[in-house]
């Protein structure tokens, strides 16, 4: 094995040095290109670190305010928001969605409740038609065309990820209800303060990192634990896949797709896609977490409520066992976490390997944010490493 040397800066206080170690241990394998990882307990920031490089081309260091896309973390923010619209009485959850977004009632719609909706039980984890990404950046267009079209298994009936239309369907109970993006309500209600944004500005993307497909040369192999199980889960669900699911998986993860460049083409970057867009910092991230575990942002009944398991078991799109609150994963083999965690984190994963958690009990937050794209379908043993340091160090 070949040690790839990278200085991880920041501070870490002494008794979560398991995070900091973590964090050296994947560069120190070659995991790593450039990441950020930061944790809260309580309203304190125990952990803030960096290292690496954002662009593997021109050698530009990762800073502590580097942003990052952060992918499907996104997917707790615009829920976050959809679930502040109906704490305030906008609409009702356990209601037809079709009540507010009349178009929504055809193809056989008409009885989906918002719950079945964010809880990814809706029956539209793809869309019909391929979308290129500068058309993905309208949310009125993306919304219609989910409504015109029929679900693929019966509503509440089963639950599947909604990779990329979990924004386009969430988002519209932000847009319809509040006449604002997904991204201007967040900005306005709960992360003006953050460096977190739901289409990112030019300066922002300018200084963005660059995503990565490709390891280092030296880099090991390290697989183990839930995390190593879900990939490996992930790998025999491939092998299993008919053509029939493979076409259906392949546009629920690849439609609309990024164009030249991936995601770090500045048009989804700009384009506000409220399932997988968000750029951010760990440490923002962390914030956010922090602040909504603090009932900040959501009433702790609400939020306690939100994280109820709606779904848990097998996957109709990813295979794998996943879990769902109102948005928000919880511990399954998609979303990987230690015992110590399995009942009371909640949050999101991306596909990055990224992660952003939260635990009302522990009253901790933690969010991690690297540049390097993991190698795991539904799980990252990066993410699944630092969260388990993070329980060991709260005894």
């Amino acid at each position: 094995m070949t040690s790839l040397q990278t200085t991880v800066h920041g501070h870490c206080d002494p008794a979560f040095k398991a995070v900091r170690e973590a964090l050296e241990e994947s560069f120190a394998r070659g995991h790593e290109l450039g990441a950020a990882v930061a944790v809260y307990a309580g309203d304190r920031l125990v952990v803030d670190l960096w290292g690496g490089v954002a662009d593997r081309r021109t050698g530009r260091p990762w800073l502590p305010d580097t942003p990052c896309v952060a992918f499907s973390c996104t997917k707790a923010v615009t829920a976050t928001a959809a679930l502040a619209l109906a704490e305030r009485g906008a609409y009702d959850l356990t209601g037809p969605v079709a009540e507010w977004w009349p178009e929504f009632g055809a193809c056989g719609k008409e009885q989906v409740t918002a719950e079945q909706l964010l809880s990814h039980q809706a029956g539209l984890p793809a869309l019909e038609r391929e979308v290129s990404a500068a058309e993905a950046a309208d949310p009125a267009a993306m919304a219609a065309l989910l409504a015109g079209q029929a679900p693929v298994w019966t509503p509440g009936q089963a639950h599947g990820y909604h990779a990329l239309t979990f924004g386009w369907l969430a988002g519209e109970i932000v847009r319809r209800l509040s006449g604002r993006t997904v991204g201007e309500f967040v900005r306005a209600e709960f992360a003006g303060e953050l460096d977190l944004w739901i289409g990112a500005p030019p300066e922002v993307i300018e200084r963005a990192a660059r995503l990565s497909a490709h390891r280092p040369e030296g880099a090991s192999e390290s697989a183990g634990g839930p995390a190593g199980e879900a990939r490996s889960g992930a790998l025999e669900r491939l092998a299993r896949l008919t053509p029939e699911q493979a076409a259906l998986m392949d546009r629920a993860l690849n439609n609309p797709h990024p164009g030249k460049g991936g995601y770090n083409n500045p048009v989804v970057l700009a384009g506000g896609w409220p399932a997988a867009g968000m750029v951010t910092t760990a440490t923002a991230l962390a914030a956010f977490y922090r602040d909504l575990v603090a009932g900040r942002i959501l009433a702790p009944g609400t939020l306690r409520e939100a994280i109820r398991r709606r779904v848990n078991g097998p996957d109709r799109i990813l295979g794998v066992d996943t879990s769902f609150g109102l948005g928000y994963m919880r511990p399954a083999m998609a979303f990987a976490a230690p015992p110590a965690a399995a009942e009371t984190a909640f949050g999101h994963s991306g596909a990055s390997g990224s992660i952003g958690l939260g635990d009302m009990e522990a009253g901790v937050s933690l969010a991690y944010i690297p540049n390097l794209m993991g190698s795991a379908l539904t799980a990252d043993t990066r993410a699944y490493r630092l969260v388990k340091a993070l329980y060991s160090s709260l005894g």
